[in-house]
C-alpha cells in the first residue's frame, strides 16, 4: 500500500508538473501572471489630449488595463468591440464604479492616434462617459516597464505586432487582482474582477488553466489549439490511470 501511494504521488506530482511548465513558463508571447503584484504607478504617460500623467494620478478606482497598438489588423480591435460591448451590458457605471485605460503598446502610436481609437470607441459603446475610458502612449522604456509589471509579453514582427488578449483588473492601490482573456467578456466575470479590484483581492481566472490548451497562431494572428499540448497532457493522464489501476488491481493466487 505504500508503494502504491508513493507511486501515486510521484505520477501526480509528474502531472502537475507537466500543466505548471504549460501555464507558467515563460513565453515569447502571452501572459506571465502576476496576481497581488503591484504596477509601477509614476511611470508617465500622454493621454488623448496630449496632457503628461502618471498611472498614481490616473488610478482612483477599480481599472481594467488593456494593451493595444493603434493600427493592428488582428486582435486588437476585436479586444476594444468586446471591452465596449461589455461596458455596454455591464450594470456598473463606467468613470464612477470603474475605469477602462488602454495602453498602446508601441512608441510610434501617437495621441492624436489615441484620440481617434478613443472617439471611435466611446462613441459607440459609452457615450456620455468618455473620461472613464481613458487612451494613453509613452515611450519604448515606459512600455517596457508597465508590459513587464503586468506580465504582458508581445514581439516585434516589422511594423507589427504578436500579441496576447487579454485585460487585466487593478485595484486603486495599484494591486493587479485578475486577468481575463480572449475578446469577448461575460458581464459577471468583468462585474465579479471590478468588484474583486475594488476589495483588493486577487482571483485566478479558470481561463488561465484553459489557456494551457491553446497558443498563439501569429500567421493567422488568433489563438488555436495546441495539439502538442493536449496530446501530452492526455498521455500523461493515461499513463497515471494505467499504473493506479495495475497496482491496485488484485493479482490472482496461483492454485496448487
Amino acid at each position: 500500500m505504500n508503494k502504491l501511494i508513493g507511486i501515486y504521488f510521484v505520477v501526480l506530482f509528474f502531472l502537475i508538473g507537466n500543466l505548471n511548465a504549460q501555464v507558467d513558463q515563460s513565453p515569447e508571447v502571452g501572459v506571465i501572471e502576476h496576481l497581488g503584484a503591484t504596477i509601477p504607478l509614476d511611470l508617465e504617460f500622454l493621454n488623448e489630449k496630449s496632457e503628461k500623467v502618471t498611472l498614481r494620478q490616473l488610478i482612483t478606482k477599480p481599472t481594467i488595463l488593456s494593451f493595444v497598438y493603434f493600427d493592428c489588423p488582428g486582435l486588437c480591435s476585436p479586444l476594444l468591440e468586446g471591452v465596449g460591448t461589455v461596458i455596454k451590458k455591464s450594470d456598473l457605471i463606467l468613470g464612477k464604479d470603474y475605469q477602462v485605460i488602454t495602453i498602446s503598446f508601441n512608441f510610434r502610436d501617437t495621441p492624436e492616434k489615441a484620440k481617434i481609437k478613443k472617439d471611435r470607441f466611446t462613441d459607440k459603446y459609452s457615450k456620455g462617459k468618455g473620461d472613464g475610458w481613458i487612451f494613453l502612449t509613452t515611450d519604448s522604456t515606459t512600455i517596457f516597464k508597465i508590459t513587464d509589471a503586468t506580465g504582458f509579453k508581445t514581439k516585434a514582427v516589422g511594423l507589427d505586432f504578436v500579441h496576447p488578449s487579454a485585460i487585466i483588473a487593478v485595484s486603486p492601490s495599484g494591486m493587479i487582482t485578475r486577468y481575463l482573456y480572449g475578446v469577448s467578456f461575460l458581464p459577471i466575470d468583468f462585474k465579479m474582477a471590478i468588484i474583486e479590484a475594488n476589495k483588493e483581492q486577487p482571483r485566478t481566472s479558470i481561463q488561465k488553466i484553459m489557456m494551457i490548451c491553446y497558443s498563439y497562431d501569429p500567421e493567422n494572428r488568433r489563438f488555436a489549439l495546441d495539439v502538442t499540448k493536449i496530446t501530452g497532457s492526455i498521455i500523461v493522464f493515461f499513463i497515471l490511470v494505467f499504473i493506479v489501476v495495475f497496482l491496485i488491481k488484485p493479482k490472482k493466487k496461483n492454485k496448487n
